[in-house]
């Protein structure tokens, strides 16, 4: 079903309008024509000729206005309509030859020039037509003032409406392409915020997935090598009391772990920060010493009791991942780690002297997906701290010991 558009509806009136007119002056005109003794048979196929020249140019007309309303491109209308309303004059002056009565018909003439036709055409063309209407009439019923300014009157009044409806509806076809093109942008808009959440919705999907792979990576895989480790060194022993107390801290080892893992699968701050970063740092460092045996101390440097939790839980997941890369691959005899103030900065340092690696190695390895010392560890911790603000240090040179600075401004807190 097509859908007529209102400037359409418009149209189709107006020409309904200038179809009644036509018929009512050609009846008016053959009445009189009839009445005053004009020959029955030229005049009825001279107005025949007319009728049907009009009715065709009516019908090409109104198929090419469905075709515009149904969406198809209407032609080059104003190059054949120009031609059809000459052909029409050229019919009425044959029925004006047999009577010159039929001069009312020039009013529609008036009307079809304004429409079909550009102005400077139109104007050449109804004062043709007025000659006629008063040269005619003149010749017929002599010429008076009123014969002339009648017509001359008529012509410019139907010139002038003709043009100003065709504005009129020139204004209404451009106030609905406007619509059609707001509603057509606006569905765009619909179609580009329905993308923009889709691409939200996944974009939230890959943050949650990171932060569950750096939280898994930061508590049960540490949790799992230091439970490993324990194991191992207890395989390496025969000495019973040595198995008990290894076995002692591979339980406490998996059930601080196995509180961990519940906690961050319900979402929850890690468990050492309910009594502040700084008792944390002690509590996993004095841990690490006693599975391990290398000598850990903790510093405090500045008041950083009252940091907000985002901070104290990244900088506790840095802490974490350090010292499990100081378990597995270090080798030292001791290690401090430091929690200092600095300006508007929060530092974290953990040092070791133990064998010491090759940074840029280790890079080049993990930017081709490979496992290096403490890749996937380091590469979380910096990602981590990148998204607040911060950022991650690695000094190290092999047998020279290991230094880890990561860094966050307090304003990462908002």
């Amino acid at each position: 079903m097509i859908r007529v558009s209102t400037p359409t509806m418009k149209i189709r009136g107006l020409v309904l309008v200038q179809h009644v007119l036509l018929a009512v002056l050609v009846v008016v005109g053959m009445v009189r024509a009839l009445t005053t003794g004009a020959p029955t048979l030229p005049l009825l196929l001279t107005v025949l000729l007319l009728l049907g020249w009009y009715a065709l140019g009516a019908r090409l007309a109104s198929v090419r206005l469905a075709s515009v309303d149904g969406g198809a491109p209407g032609g080059r209308s104003g190059r054949w309509g120009g031609w059809w309303l000459v052909g029409l004059v050229a019919c009425w002056l044959l029925t004006v030859v047999v009577s010159a009565d039929m001069v009312w018909v020039a009013f529609s003439l008036w009307l079809l020039a304004g429409h079909l036709l550009p102005l400077r055409w139109a104007v050449a063309l109804s004062l043709l037509v007025l000659g006629v209407v008063i040269g005619r009439g003149g010749h017929a019923d002599g010429w008076t003032a009123a014969s002339v300014i009648g017509p001359s009157v008529g012509a410019g009044f139907a010139l002038a409406l003709s043009r100003g409806m065709g504005q009129v509806v020139r204004d209404s076809i451009e106030r609905q392409e406007l619509v059609a093109s707001l509603v057509a942008a606006q569905e765009e808009t619909e179609q580009l915020q329905a993308e923009l959440a889709q691409t939200q919705r996944t974009a939230g999907v890959i943050a949650e997935r990171t932060r569950l792979s750096r939280d898994i990576h930061d508590t049960l895989a540490q949790g799992f090598s230091s439970i490993l480790l324990l194991a191992r060194a207890g395989r390496a022993t025969d000495d019973l009391g040595a198995h008990r107390r290894l076995l002692g801290q591979i339980e406490t080892s998996a059930a601080e772990h196995l509180e961990e893992a519940r906690r961050v699968v319900g979402a929850l701050a890690p468990a050492p920060l309910q009594s502040g970063l700084a008792e944390a740092l002690e509590r996993i460092t004095a841990r690490f010493t006693d599975e391990t045996g290398v000598d850990g101390k903790v510093r405090v440097e500045g008041d950083l009791t009252a940091l907000p939790p985002v901070l104290e839980v990244t900088l506790l997941r840095t802490a974490q991942a350090a010292l499990a890369n100081v378990r597995q691959h270090a080798r030292a005899r001791r290690v401090v780690v430091t929690l200092a103030e600095a300006e508007d900065l929060v530092r974290l340092d953990v040092v070791d002297d133990g064998v010491g690696f090759d940074p840029a190695r280790v890079e080049q390895e993990d930017g081709r997906g490979g496992v290096a010392r403490g890749g996937y560890g380091l590469r979380a911790s910096r990602e981590r701290l990148r998204e607040l603000g911060g950022g991650l240090d690695v000094e190290s040179d092999p047998g020279a010991g290991t230094a880890i600075s990561a860094f966050l401004p307090r304003a990462a807190a908002s």
